[in-house]
């Protein structure tokens, strides 16, 4: 597996392997599909971005993982935070991969002064859970009844990771 930022070729192959999970749900916030452009509007291209890296296996993507600063006017962070986003390919989760990506992402957050980085989670996405806790993160926050697209109210989890310690 080789691990390498994404860049604006993976866009498409990133946008596949996400809209595969939001079809089976439960297991991130998004609802809405990604094409390619909007893709890279978000985890290649965005102004906040930190860095984002692909996980590449036999020469597809098979994860990727975004780290930004907060641009969120109604969910702000403080000042030298930011957030993490962590997707791997259906099927193929619990082999390495996130904990690959993470290992680069911590890397350039450090680099890049964070000091803190967030992993907010629905609260019924167990794999998420249990993957940024087994990765050193801890529980510092919890928004309740937070509503999806069609109204179901689920709350978030929200676990740090301290970068500078």
């Amino acid at each position: 597996m080789i691990v390498r930022p994404a860049v604006q070729a993976d866009a498409a192959a990133m946008a596949e392997l996400i809209n595969a999970i939001i079809v089976i749900g439960g297991t991130t916030a998004y609802e809405a599909p990604f094409d390619a452009v909007s893709m890279e509007a978000s985890y290649i291209a965005l102004p906040e971005l930190v860095s984002c890296f692909v996980a590449e296996d036999a020469g597809g993507v098979v994860g990727f993982q975004g780290l930004m600063r907060s641009f969120d006017p109604d969910d702000p962070l403080p000042e030298g935070w930011a957030t993490i986003g962590t997707f791997a390919s259906v099927g193929i989760t619990q082999r390495g991969i996130g904990s690959a990506l993470f290992a680069r992402t911590v890397e350039t957050a450090r680099m890049a002064g964070i000091a803190v980085i967030d992993a907010t989670i629905r609260a019924d996405n167990i794999g998420g859970l249990t993957f940024y806790q087994r990765l050193g993160f801890v529980d510092y926050d919890r928004l309740s009844a937070v509503p999806l697209r069609d109204g179901t109210p689920v709350d978030r989890v929200r676990k740090r990771f301290d970068v500078q310690t």
